[in-house]
């Protein structure tokens, strides 16, 4: 297995990047909903780029983590698991509530609680017993 975890893990990323796309093509492009937020002053205007480049990002940072935490303790899905949840507690008190309008929060919310839990549930797969940390 250790061999193929970082295809797995690739996968897992791919997966989460995924489902944002289409999450972001249903709810905003079939259902219309209008996913702008507010950043300052001004509204801009969610594109399918920059929920491809956030769930990328997300993924990247979750997997780099996650592996620097494997070669130093043998608790490392305990440490990134629990990182992870409070890294997506925390996108969805910061991001969700600057959408415009009720539609525009709740799809934000969704994407990011989609996104996060795909990582959470999908990248730290167990190592075999006596495998190298």
């Amino acid at each position: 297995m250790t061999k193929n975890l970082p295809l797995v893990r690739a996968i897992v990323a791919a997966g989460a990047i995924v489902v944002a796309v289409a999450e972001f093509a249903l709810l905003h492009s079939a259902a219309g909903v209008d996913l702008s937020v507010r950043s300052g002053s001004s509204t801009r205007q969610v594109t399918v780029g920059a929920v491809i480049v956030a769930a990328a990002v997300a993924a990247l940072a979750g997997w780099a983590l996650l592996a620097v935490l494997e070669r130093r303790t043998d608790r490392s899905r305990v440490w990134w698991t629990s990182t992870a949840v409070t890294v997506l507690l925390l996108s969805l008190v910061v991001g969700p509530p600057s959408g415009v309008g009720g539609a525009a929060k709740a799809t934000l919310a969704l994407l990011h609680l989609s996104v996060g839990l795909v990582l959470i549930l999908g990248l730290p797969r167990p190592r075999p017993a006596g495998a190298d940390r």
